[in-house]
Protein backbone atom coordinates (compact mmCIF):
# COMPACT_ATOMS: atom_id res chain seq x y z
CA UNK A 1 0.00 0.00 0.00
CA UNK A 2 1.29 2.95 -1.16
CA UNK A 3 1.47 6.71 1.65
CA UNK A 4 -1.22 9.15 0.20
CA UNK A 5 -0.69 12.84 0.97
CA UNK A 6 -3.45 15.93 1.36
CA UNK A 7 -0.94 18.41 -1.48
CA UNK A 8 -3.80 21.45 -0.73
CA UNK A 9 -7.12 21.97 0.38
CA UNK A 10 -10.13 24.68 -0.58
CA UNK A 11 -13.59 25.27 0.14
CA UNK A 12 -16.46 27.87 -0.41
CA UNK A 13 -17.74 29.56 2.29
CA UNK A 14 -20.47 28.41 3.29
CA UNK A 15 -24.04 30.54 2.64
CA UNK A 16 -26.82 30.47 4.63
CA UNK A 17 -30.07 28.99 3.19
CA UNK A 18 -31.87 31.32 0.99
CA UNK A 19 -28.32 33.81 1.58
CA UNK A 20 -25.69 34.87 -0.71
CA UNK A 21 -24.86 31.78 -2.49
CA UNK A 22 -28.77 31.04 -3.28
CA UNK A 23 -28.39 32.11 -6.88
CA UNK A 24 -25.16 29.69 -7.99
CA UNK A 25 -25.82 26.30 -9.03
CA UNK A 26 -24.01 23.39 -6.96
CA UNK A 27 -22.39 22.71 -9.95
CA UNK A 28 -20.69 25.75 -10.43
CA UNK A 29 -19.64 25.84 -6.39
CA UNK A 30 -18.04 22.57 -7.16
CA UNK A 31 -16.25 23.77 -10.26
CA UNK A 32 -15.48 26.82 -8.18
CA UNK A 33 -13.59 24.81 -5.75
CA UNK A 34 -11.91 22.89 -8.17
CA UNK A 35 -10.35 25.52 -10.30
CA UNK A 36 -9.43 27.24 -7.29
CA UNK A 37 -7.50 24.24 -5.87
CA UNK A 38 -5.93 23.80 -8.65
CA UNK A 39 -4.41 27.35 -9.37
CA UNK A 40 -2.59 27.08 -6.20
CA UNK A 41 -0.61 23.93 -7.74
CA UNK A 42 0.53 25.75 -11.06
CA UNK A 43 3.18 23.06 -11.57
CA UNK A 44 0.57 20.08 -11.96
CA UNK A 45 -0.35 19.00 -15.47
CA UNK A 46 -3.97 19.24 -14.64
CA UNK A 47 -4.14 15.81 -17.56
CA UNK A 48 -2.51 13.72 -14.61
CA UNK A 49 -5.45 13.82 -12.81
CA UNK A 50 -7.01 10.28 -13.04
CA UNK A 51 -10.15 10.69 -11.20
CA UNK A 52 -12.46 13.40 -9.34
CA UNK A 53 -14.50 12.01 -6.54
CA UNK A 54 -17.47 14.11 -5.20
CA UNK A 55 -19.64 14.11 -2.64
CA UNK A 56 -23.26 15.17 -3.42
CA UNK A 57 -26.46 13.93 -0.57
CA UNK A 58 -28.94 15.29 -3.12
CA UNK A 59 -28.60 14.70 -6.53
CA UNK A 60 -32.22 14.99 -7.74
CA UNK A 61 -31.71 18.62 -9.63
CA UNK A 62 -28.98 20.85 -11.01
CA UNK A 63 -26.11 18.09 -9.64
CA UNK A 64 -27.84 16.37 -12.91
CA UNK A 65 -27.15 13.27 -10.80
CA UNK A 66 -22.80 13.10 -11.48
CA UNK A 67 -22.26 16.53 -10.71
CA UNK A 68 -18.29 15.30 -10.19
CA UNK A 69 -18.21 15.07 -14.40
CA UNK A 70 -20.14 17.82 -14.50
CA UNK A 71 -17.88 20.41 -12.61
CA UNK A 72 -14.77 18.80 -13.80
CA UNK A 73 -16.03 20.05 -17.39
CA UNK A 74 -17.40 23.23 -16.36
CA UNK A 75 -13.88 23.62 -14.42
CA UNK A 76 -12.14 23.56 -17.15
CA UNK A 77 -10.69 20.24 -17.11
CA UNK A 78 -9.55 18.18 -19.86
CA UNK A 79 -12.31 15.64 -20.76
CA UNK A 80 -10.13 13.09 -20.41
CA UNK A 81 -10.27 13.28 -17.11
CA UNK A 82 -13.30 11.21 -15.49
CA UNK A 83 -15.48 12.10 -12.67
CA UNK A 84 -17.88 10.04 -10.11
CA UNK A 85 -20.14 11.16 -8.07
CA UNK A 86 -20.78 9.42 -4.38
CA UNK A 87 -23.10 9.40 -1.52
CA UNK A 88 -23.49 8.30 2.19
CA UNK A 89 -25.66 12.00 2.96
CA UNK A 90 -23.75 13.82 5.73
CA UNK A 91 -20.68 12.07 5.13
CA UNK A 92 -20.25 12.19 1.42
CA UNK A 93 -17.68 14.81 0.80
CA UNK A 94 -15.22 12.30 3.31
CA UNK A 95 -16.57 9.14 1.17
CA UNK A 96 -15.77 10.86 -1.46
CA UNK A 97 -11.93 11.73 -0.03
CA UNK A 98 -11.70 7.94 1.39
CA UNK A 99 -12.63 6.76 -2.14
CA UNK A 100 -9.88 9.05 -3.75
CA UNK A 101 -7.40 8.29 -1.09
CA UNK A 102 -7.85 4.06 -1.47
CA UNK A 103 -7.28 4.41 -4.98
CA UNK A 104 -4.28 6.16 -4.85
CA UNK A 105 -3.36 3.41 -2.03
CA UNK A 106 -3.91 0.49 -4.23
CA UNK A 107 -2.12 1.71 -6.90
CA UNK A 108 -5.08 2.89 -8.98
CA UNK A 109 -4.22 6.42 -9.35
CA UNK A 110 -1.07 8.69 -8.65
CA UNK A 111 -3.42 12.28 -8.46
CA UNK A 112 -6.88 12.50 -7.31
CA UNK A 113 -9.87 15.19 -6.34
CA UNK A 114 -11.90 14.88 -4.35
CA UNK A 115 -14.62 16.96 -2.65
CA UNK A 116 -18.38 17.78 -2.30
CA UNK A 117 -20.81 20.07 -2.94
CA UNK A 118 -24.22 20.94 -2.04
CA UNK A 119 -27.07 23.52 -2.44
CA UNK A 120 -29.48 23.21 -0.29
CA UNK A 121 -31.40 26.33 -1.30
CA UNK A 122 -31.58 24.89 -4.74
CA UNK A 123 -32.52 21.47 -3.96
CA UNK A 124 -35.99 21.28 -6.13
CA UNK A 125 -39.06 19.86 -5.49
CA UNK A 126 -40.10 16.29 -6.63
CA UNK A 127 -43.36 14.02 -7.81
CA UNK A 128 -42.97 10.51 -7.73
CA UNK A 129 -44.53 8.81 -10.67
CA UNK A 130 -47.90 7.54 -9.94
CA UNK A 131 -48.78 3.66 -9.99
CA UNK A 132 -51.57 3.45 -12.94
CA UNK A 133 -52.03 6.03 -15.40
CA UNK A 134 -54.84 8.89 -14.62
CA UNK A 135 -54.79 8.72 -11.34
CA UNK A 136 -57.93 10.47 -10.17
CA UNK A 137 -56.31 11.27 -6.67
CA UNK A 138 -53.90 14.11 -5.65
CA UNK A 139 -50.12 13.67 -5.61
CA UNK A 140 -47.85 14.78 -2.99
CA UNK A 141 -44.47 16.81 -3.63
CA UNK A 142 -41.68 16.51 -1.79
CA UNK A 143 -38.71 18.92 -0.72
CA UNK A 144 -35.34 17.29 -1.68
CA UNK A 145 -33.63 19.66 1.31
CA UNK A 146 -33.10 17.45 3.96
CA UNK A 147 -34.63 14.30 5.48
CA UNK A 148 -36.74 12.13 4.99
CA UNK A 149 -39.15 11.86 1.19
CA UNK A 150 -41.12 8.51 -0.14
CA UNK A 151 -40.38 6.35 2.96
CA UNK A 152 -40.75 2.50 2.28
CA UNK A 153 -43.58 1.84 4.33
CA UNK A 154 -42.32 -1.58 5.00
CA UNK A 155 -39.43 0.87 7.18
CA UNK A 156 -39.74 0.35 10.77
CA UNK A 157 -41.56 3.56 11.27
CA UNK A 158 -38.86 4.18 14.71
CA UNK A 159 -36.18 4.21 12.19
CA UNK A 160 -37.60 7.08 10.31
CA UNK A 161 -38.44 9.93 13.14
CA UNK A 162 -37.12 13.28 12.69
CA UNK A 163 -33.06 13.81 12.64
CA UNK A 164 -34.43 16.34 15.09
CA UNK A 165 -36.46 13.47 17.15
CA UNK A 166 -32.96 11.34 17.43
CA UNK A 167 -31.31 14.19 18.75
CA UNK A 168 -33.59 14.63 21.44
CA UNK A 169 -33.19 11.01 21.94
CA UNK A 170 -29.42 11.25 22.38
CA UNK A 171 -29.86 13.80 24.93
CA UNK A 172 -32.53 11.89 26.74
CA UNK A 173 -29.83 8.78 26.80
CA UNK A 174 -27.33 10.87 28.26
CA UNK A 175 -29.26 13.65 29.95
CA UNK A 176 -28.10 16.54 27.60
CA UNK A 177 -29.99 19.64 29.37
CA UNK A 178 -31.37 22.12 27.17
CA UNK A 179 -28.79 24.67 28.87
CA UNK A 180 -25.86 22.04 28.00
CA UNK A 181 -26.71 22.00 24.49
CA UNK A 182 -27.04 26.07 24.11
CA UNK A 183 -23.66 26.21 26.03
CA UNK A 184 -21.94 24.33 23.30
CA UNK A 185 -23.77 26.42 20.50
CA UNK A 186 -22.62 29.33 21.95
CA UNK A 187 -19.23 27.99 22.32
CA UNK A 188 -19.23 27.15 18.01
CA UNK A 189 -20.04 30.60 17.30
CA UNK A 190 -17.42 32.13 19.67
CA UNK A 191 -14.57 29.98 18.19
CA UNK A 192 -15.97 30.10 14.67
CA UNK A 193 -15.41 34.30 15.16
CA UNK A 194 -12.78 34.05 16.67
CA UNK A 195 -11.08 31.84 13.98
CA UNK A 196 -12.53 34.07 11.69
CA UNK A 197 -10.86 37.09 13.06
CA UNK A 198 -7.48 35.57 13.67
CA UNK A 199 -7.65 34.78 9.98
CA UNK A 200 -7.58 30.83 10.45
CA UNK A 201 -9.98 30.26 7.28
CA UNK A 202 -7.96 32.47 4.83
CA UNK A 203 -5.69 29.02 3.83
CA UNK A 204 -8.86 27.17 3.00
CA UNK A 205 -11.41 29.41 2.20
CA UNK A 206 -12.06 30.87 -2.35
CA UNK A 207 -14.08 33.38 -2.13
CA UNK A 208 -16.90 32.98 -4.94
CA UNK A 209 -17.58 35.99 -7.22
CA UNK A 210 -21.94 35.74 -6.97
CA UNK A 211 -23.27 37.40 -10.46
CA UNK A 212 -25.67 40.39 -9.38
CA UNK A 213 -28.49 41.57 -11.45
CA UNK A 214 -26.19 45.07 -12.18
CA UNK A 215 -22.91 45.72 -11.78
CA UNK A 216 -19.83 43.71 -11.50
CA UNK A 217 -20.25 40.32 -9.23
CA UNK A 218 -19.71 40.30 -5.29
CA UNK A 219 -17.20 38.23 -3.73
CA UNK A 220 -18.61 36.01 -0.92
CA UNK A 221 -15.79 35.74 1.22
CA UNK A 222 -16.62 34.45 4.63
CA UNK A 223 -19.10 31.96 6.34
CA UNK A 224 -22.70 33.58 6.40
CA UNK A 225 -24.13 31.80 9.49
CA UNK A 226 -21.31 32.52 12.11
CA UNK A 227 -22.85 34.84 14.98
CA UNK A 228 -20.17 36.49 17.07
CA UNK A 229 -22.92 38.41 18.79
CA UNK A 230 -25.06 35.86 19.67
CA UNK A 231 -25.85 35.15 23.53
CA UNK A 232 -26.76 32.34 26.10
CA UNK A 233 -30.49 34.71 26.04
CA UNK A 234 -30.85 35.04 22.82
CA UNK A 235 -30.64 31.09 22.45
CA UNK A 236 -33.11 30.50 25.37
CA UNK A 237 -35.68 32.66 23.67
CA UNK A 238 -35.86 29.80 20.91
CA UNK A 239 -38.47 27.45 20.88
CA UNK A 240 -38.11 23.47 20.75
CA UNK A 241 -38.01 22.37 17.06
CA UNK A 242 -39.13 18.67 16.95
CA UNK A 243 -40.85 18.53 20.36
CA UNK A 244 -43.35 20.17 23.40
CA UNK A 245 -43.68 18.72 26.77
CA UNK A 246 -47.37 17.38 25.86
CA UNK A 247 -46.53 15.68 22.82
CA UNK A 248 -46.11 11.73 22.39
CA UNK A 249 -42.59 10.00 20.54
CA UNK A 250 -42.54 9.76 17.48
CA UNK A 251 -43.32 6.32 16.01
CA UNK A 252 -42.49 4.69 19.34
CA UNK A 253 -45.29 3.62 22.56
CA UNK A 254 -42.63 4.83 24.78
CA UNK A 255 -43.63 8.76 26.49
CA UNK A 256 -40.73 10.59 25.90
CA UNK A 257 -38.54 11.76 28.77
CA UNK A 258 -39.71 15.58 28.79
CA UNK A 259 -39.83 18.89 26.84
CA UNK A 260 -37.61 19.82 23.42
CA UNK A 261 -34.80 20.99 24.29
CA UNK A 262 -33.09 20.95 20.34
CA UNK A 263 -33.64 24.01 18.95
CA UNK A 264 -32.56 26.27 15.74
CA UNK A 265 -30.09 27.41 17.99
CA UNK A 266 -28.28 24.09 18.73
CA UNK A 267 -28.40 22.82 15.55
CA UNK A 268 -26.48 23.08 12.41
CA UNK A 269 -27.79 25.45 9.84
CA UNK A 270 -29.01 24.78 6.11
CA UNK A 271 -26.20 26.02 3.90
CA UNK A 272 -24.72 26.18 0.34
CA UNK A 273 -21.17 25.50 -0.51
CA UNK A 274 -18.19 23.00 -1.41
CA UNK A 275 -14.73 21.34 -0.76
CA UNK A 276 -12.09 19.97 -2.69
CA UNK A 277 -9.07 18.39 -2.05
CA UNK A 278 -5.56 17.31 -4.00
CA UNK A 279 -4.71 13.81 -2.79
CA UNK A 280 -1.63 12.28 -4.65
CA UNK A 281 0.98 9.37 -4.01
CA UNK A 282 5.06 10.10 -3.87
CA UNK A 283 4.89 10.11 -8.02
CA UNK A 284 1.96 12.75 -7.59
CA UNK A 285 3.64 14.54 -5.18
CA UNK A 286 6.95 15.40 -7.08
CA UNK A 287 4.79 16.48 -10.18
CA UNK A 288 3.03 19.33 -7.81
CA UNK A 289 6.32 20.34 -6.54
CA UNK A 290 4.64 21.19 -3.06
CA UNK A 291 5.03 20.13 0.69
CA UNK A 292 2.01 18.09 1.55
CA UNK A 293 -0.36 19.40 4.06
CA UNK A 294 -1.00 15.64 6.22
CA UNK A 295 -0.84 12.16 5.20
CA UNK A 296 -3.76 10.03 4.84
CA UNK A 297 -3.32 7.64 8.00
CA UNK A 298 -6.75 5.74 8.27
CA UNK A 299 -10.26 5.11 7.94
CA UNK A 300 -12.97 3.63 10.18
CA UNK A 301 -16.24 3.16 8.94
CA UNK A 302 -19.49 2.00 12.03
CA UNK A 303 -23.54 1.66 11.42
CA UNK A 304 -26.23 1.49 14.52
CA UNK A 305 -30.17 1.57 15.06
CA UNK A 306 -31.10 4.83 12.85
CA UNK A 307 -32.88 6.26 15.66
CA UNK A 308 -29.59 7.39 17.14
CA UNK A 309 -27.61 7.77 13.83
CA UNK A 310 -25.80 11.05 15.83
CA UNK A 311 -23.74 8.43 18.27
CA UNK A 312 -22.48 6.25 15.32
CA UNK A 313 -18.99 8.48 14.84
CA UNK A 314 -18.08 6.94 18.25
CA UNK A 315 -17.16 3.56 16.94
CA UNK A 316 -15.96 5.20 13.85
CA UNK A 317 -13.24 6.99 15.21
CA UNK A 318 -12.60 3.78 18.06
CA UNK A 319 -11.69 1.95 14.20
CA UNK A 320 -9.76 4.62 12.72
CA UNK A 321 -7.52 5.38 15.68
CA UNK A 322 -7.24 1.39 16.20
CA UNK A 323 -6.45 1.04 12.68
CA UNK A 324 -3.72 3.81 12.64
CA UNK A 325 -2.10 2.51 15.98
CA UNK A 326 -3.35 5.86 17.52
CA UNK A 327 -5.04 6.75 20.44
CA UNK A 328 -7.18 9.87 22.10
CA UNK A 329 -3.83 11.23 24.12
CA UNK A 330 -2.75 11.49 20.23
CA UNK A 331 -4.87 13.37 18.88
CA UNK A 332 -4.21 17.42 17.90
CA UNK A 333 -7.43 18.02 16.70
CA UNK A 334 -10.80 16.36 16.13
CA UNK A 335 -13.20 17.77 13.78
CA UNK A 336 -16.73 16.32 14.73
CA UNK A 337 -19.63 17.64 12.62
CA UNK A 338 -21.95 19.77 14.95
CA UNK A 339 -25.12 18.07 13.13
CA UNK A 340 -26.80 18.85 16.22
CA UNK A 341 -25.28 20.19 20.01
CA UNK A 342 -26.57 17.02 21.44
CA UNK A 343 -24.83 14.49 19.32
CA UNK A 344 -21.66 15.75 19.81
CA UNK A 345 -21.97 15.94 23.32
CA UNK A 346 -23.61 12.14 22.90
CA UNK A 347 -20.66 11.14 21.59
CA UNK A 348 -17.79 13.22 23.98
CA UNK A 349 -20.04 11.33 26.50
CA UNK A 350 -19.03 7.96 25.18
CA UNK A 351 -15.43 8.54 24.83
CA UNK A 352 -14.12 8.81 28.81
CA UNK A 353 -10.55 9.20 27.67
CA UNK A 354 -11.10 12.36 25.50
CA UNK A 355 -9.92 15.11 25.96
CA UNK A 356 -12.59 17.80 24.86
CA UNK A 357 -10.51 20.87 24.78
CA UNK A 358 -9.43 19.52 20.80
CA UNK A 359 -12.29 19.60 19.87
CA UNK A 360 -13.59 21.86 16.81
CA UNK A 361 -11.16 24.15 17.69
CA UNK A 362 -12.39 26.85 15.20
CA UNK A 363 -15.75 26.06 15.93
CA UNK A 364 -18.49 23.66 13.57
CA UNK A 365 -21.17 23.27 11.65
CA UNK A 366 -23.47 24.57 14.17
CA UNK A 367 -21.80 28.05 13.27
CA UNK A 368 -19.61 27.67 9.86
CA UNK A 369 -23.20 25.55 8.34
CA UNK A 370 -23.70 22.51 7.05
CA UNK A 371 -23.96 22.02 3.41
CA UNK A 372 -24.78 17.85 3.24
CA UNK A 373 -22.30 16.68 0.47
CA UNK A 374 -20.02 19.15 1.21
CA UNK A 375 -19.09 18.88 4.82
CA UNK A 376 -17.30 15.83 5.13
CA UNK A 377 -14.65 17.25 2.91
CA UNK A 378 -14.53 20.74 4.78
CA UNK A 379 -13.45 18.76 8.17
CA UNK A 380 -10.39 16.88 6.06
CA UNK A 381 -9.51 20.06 4.34
CA UNK A 382 -9.60 21.71 7.91
CA UNK A 383 -7.93 19.05 10.00
CA UNK A 384 -5.01 19.01 6.84
CA UNK A 385 -4.93 22.81 7.44
CA UNK A 386 -4.95 22.50 11.33
CA UNK A 387 -1.83 19.99 11.57
CA UNK A 388 0.35 21.95 8.66
CA UNK A 389 0.22 25.35 11.24
CA UNK A 390 1.21 23.40 13.56
CA UNK A 391 3.82 21.37 11.69
CA UNK A 392 3.14 17.98 13.43
CA UNK A 393 0.64 16.18 14.93
CA UNK A 394 -2.73 14.11 14.52
CA UNK A 395 -6.25 14.75 13.64
CA UNK A 396 -9.58 13.20 12.63
CA UNK A 397 -12.47 14.33 10.25
CA UNK A 398 -15.20 12.32 11.57
CA UNK A 399 -19.51 12.66 11.10
CA UNK A 400 -22.54 11.47 12.26
CA UNK A 401 -24.67 10.02 8.98
CA UNK A 402 -28.73 9.67 8.76
CA UNK A 403 -29.83 6.60 9.11
CA UNK A 404 -27.19 5.33 11.59
CA UNK A 405 -24.28 5.37 10.10
CA UNK A 406 -20.40 6.75 11.23
CA UNK A 407 -17.21 7.82 9.35
CA UNK A 408 -13.89 8.95 10.24
CA UNK A 409 -10.32 9.94 8.82
CA UNK A 410 -7.26 9.93 10.72
CA UNK A 411 -4.53 12.49 8.85
CA UNK A 412 -0.81 12.86 10.30
CA UNK A 413 1.77 14.75 9.96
Amino acid sequence: MKDVYVVDAVRTPFGKYGGSLASVRPDDLAAHAIRELLSRTPELDPSRIEDVYFGNANGAGEENRNVARMAGLLAGLPTSVPGVTVNRLCASGLEAVIQAARAIAVGDAHVALAGGVESMSRAPYVLPKNDKPFPSGHTEMYSTTLGWRMVNPKMDPQWTIPLGESAELIADKHKISREQQDEYALGSHRKAARAQADGLFDAELAPVPVPQRKGDPLAFGADECVRASTSLEAMARLKPSFRTESEARWGSPRPKAGGGTVTAGNASPLNDGAAALLLVDEEGLRATGREPLARVSATGVSALDPDYFGLAPVEAVNRALAKAGKGFDDLSTLELNEAFAAQVLGCVAEWPEFDPAVLNPQGGAIALGHPLGASGARLAGTVAHQLARKGSGVGVATLCIGVGQGLALVLER
